[in-house]
């Protein structure tokens, strides 16, 4: 095995340990509903601030799951040449 598959490995953990990270990260779709149900006192800079985090991390989710497949596949071909 040469270098580079030892780098493209290692990043490949490093991203699904980051992606595990962020996806913990993100609060349930739950949580808003039963808020609303229950009358949850939140400002609206509370609020806000809630959602803009979550939109954010749902961004980085999509965009670092797509990194990560299209990298595994480019490693699957590279090792599968050799």
């Amino acid at each position: 095995m040469g270098v580079l598959e030892y780098v493209l490995g290692g990043i490949l953990i490093a991203m699904a340990l980051f992606l595990t990270v962020v996806v913990l990260m993100q609060s349930g779709k739950d949580k808003r509903l039963s808020g609303s149900i229950a009358g949850g006192a939140d400002t609206y800079f509370g609020k806000s601030k809630g959602r803009s985090r979550d939109k954010i991390l749902a961004r980085l989710t999509t965009v670092v799951a797509i990194l990560f497949a299209i990298l595994t596949v480019v490693t699957y071909v590279l090792i599968a040449r050799h």
